[in-house]
């Protein structure tokens, strides 16, 4: 069921007997507002969505917000001073780990035209990132060039009617931040490198750096924007670039040094709480009319966490016990230091740290869902948690079988499992209730596009029911707008709305843009668009490769 892109904001494209079918669609609308309440959901056959609104203060209880997402350093074309780039340049130029970013999705050069691709799907919100290294190449030294960019590029939003989002820092930093090409910091901090978030020093400077670029960013674009992302998925960053090291700076701390690695933790809650004060201060405008100059949260990657192993009852109850504790350390930790202020160093479930000033510094929550995955007891390799996460062919045997083979994403080695969302956004609001979310990511990797139209209608399905249950989910915003740079991922993985031909760098939609766009322009999901897309049945062939 294939569909048009909506006519833009402002286009008539109807001539006489179109005239007279939107004549009678009014006549219909009208008898239908004499006869009752515009939004009960009895009015209209299908699931209906309220109408934009604050994604944090009280009055937007109820309210909804469309949207889509991206990361500069993903679709962002050649920018030397970003450590992704050395990370992935190939030597002698760079470090040569993994695919070159390079060229990404040209989302810098073509960055105008792409608000009208936003435009085109009738969306309310574009979160994006503004990339630190184009405004601060080297240690206080700001990029005039780089700022005016952004200014560009918002003002062509707001002229769209589409609202901006900003994130302060989504994965990539200046070079001079931690430099991955210096193993250790053994001289101390420098200008060209504060040695990263795991230095006492260079932390702390790191801290005052950022929220210092965020200042400048609040107070260069706050007339147009209202709302702030801090910092992208922490809890993935962190474990990526320090925990783990396949990200950069590439540091390996998880098993190495595992009180090191709690270190980073806790400066990037300092750093959040930085961030969050400096935007609080330096957006002073009222841009969107609500009351509110700037609200403020951080975006959370979320995962359906299951004990992986179906054994003996004993075993079974080790695995359940060791799914919680990832589900607190990967999901509740952040978010409890900000909402109690205090610290849980050896997550054990109790803050042992005492931190009144961070106490309440999150005024929404982002919720990031992609899928579900296994945890063991058994081997234990991840030291305090004891226990072992499962990620696809990495898993060492502790997997949870997916429901349905057809739900597997072979790009990511994951499953995708929609009721997962539900039952995130219900434990978060039964645990924060008074903490508005919104969904700021959910996206599936797939060259299938009806597939893609199938995850955007089963995530929204799984959102609409936790609304009806009472979670004060204000949004959801797909990843991505179009295909880009995943990370360690390379090119492979495409999560576009539109798809990118990395030859001639065309958009072009998928079935999931014509579906979103339908959605978010009527604020319904149709019924007959829930029977071709939506439930819980097998999802499409990811070989059938029609957009």
């Amino acid at each position: 069921m294939k569909r048009s892109l909506h006519p833009r904001r402002g286009e008539r494209r109807f001539g006489t007997a179109g005239a007279a079918r939107f004549t009678a669609a009014l006549l219909i609308a009208i008898a239908l507002f004499a006869c009752g309440d515009d939004d009960d959901d009895t009015a209209v056959d299908g699931l209906r969505f309220g109408n934009k609104g604050p994604i944090a203060t009280e009055a937007g209880r109820g309210s909804f917000t469309f949207g889509v997402a991206t990361a500069a350093t993903q679709i962002e074309d050649e920018n030397p001073d970003t450590d992704w780039y050395l990370w992935t340049a190939p030597e002698p130029q760079g470090l040569g780990n993994g695919v070159f970013v390079g060229e990404a999705s040209r989302g810098f050069t073509k960055a105008i035209e792409d608000v009208e691709l936003i435009r085109d799907l009738a969306l309310d919100v574009y979160r994006f990132s503004v990339e630190w290294s184009r405004i601060e190449p080297q240690r206080d030294a700001v990029n005039e060039e780089g700022l005016a960019h952004y200014d560009r590029m918002i003002d062509a939003l707001v002229a769209a009617g589409i609202a901006p989002m900003i994130t302060v820092h989504h994965f990539s930093s200046p070079v001079w931040v931690d430099d991955p090409r210096v193993a250790n910091c053994a001289g101390g901090p420098s200008d060209t490198n504060l040695c990263g978030w795991t230095h006492p020093q260079g932390a702390a400077l790191i801290i005052e750096e950022l929220a210092e670029h965020a200042r400048l960013l609040a107070e260069r674009y706050g007339d147009r924007v209202d709302d702030w992302t801090t910092l992208n998925e922490p809890v993935n960053y962190l474990l990526a670039s320090y925990g783990v090291g396949f990200f950069p700076p590439g540091r390996s701390f998880m098993l190495s040094d595992f009180p090191t690695f709690i270190d980073a933790v806790r400066n990037y809650i300092r750093a959040h709480v930085a961030v969050y004060e400096a935007i609080k201060e330096a957006d002073t405008v009222d841009a969107d009319g609500d009351g509110v100059a700037a609200h403020v949260g951080f975006t959370l990657n979320t995962i359906e966490w299951l004990p992986s192993r179906d054994n003996a009852p004993s075993d079974r109850a080790e695995d359940i016990a060791a799914a919680d504790r990832l589900t607190y350390a990967y999901h509740h930790l952040f978010v409890d230091s900000l909402i109690h202020g205090g610290f849980d160093a050896d997550l054990d479930q109790e803050r042992e740290e005492s931190h009144p000033d961070w106490q309440g510094k999150i005024d929404w929550l982002g919720v990031q869902y992609y899928s579900r995955n296994g945890v063991t007891a058994e081997p234990a390799i991840i030291p305090v948690l004891n226990l072992m996460p499962c990620f696809g062919e990495f898993d060492l045997g502790s997997c949870v079988a997916p429901d349905d083979p057809t739900h597997w994403v072979p790009a990511m080695r994951y499953e995708y499992y929609a009721p997962g969302l539900y039952n995130v956004l219900v434990d978060f609001a039964q645990r924060w209730p008074e903490l508005p979310m919104t969904v700021t990511e959910s996206g599936l990797a797939t060259e299938n596009g009806r597939r893609r139209a199938e995850h955007v209608v089963r995530s929204l399905e799984q959102i609409h029911r936790a609304i009806e249950e009472g979670a004060d989910v204000r949004g959801y915003y797909h990843w991505s707008l179009y295909d880009n740079f995943e990370w360690a991922e390379g090119y492979e993985p495409r999560f576009g709305l539109y798809r990118v031909d990395f030859t001639t760098y065309e958009r072009s939609p998928t079935e999931g843009a014509e579906i979103l766009a339908e959605i978010a322009r009527d604020r319904i999901i149709r019924r007959e668009v829930q029977e071709t897309y939506g439930g819980l049945g097998p999802m499409s062939p990811e070989e059938d490769l029609e957009m």
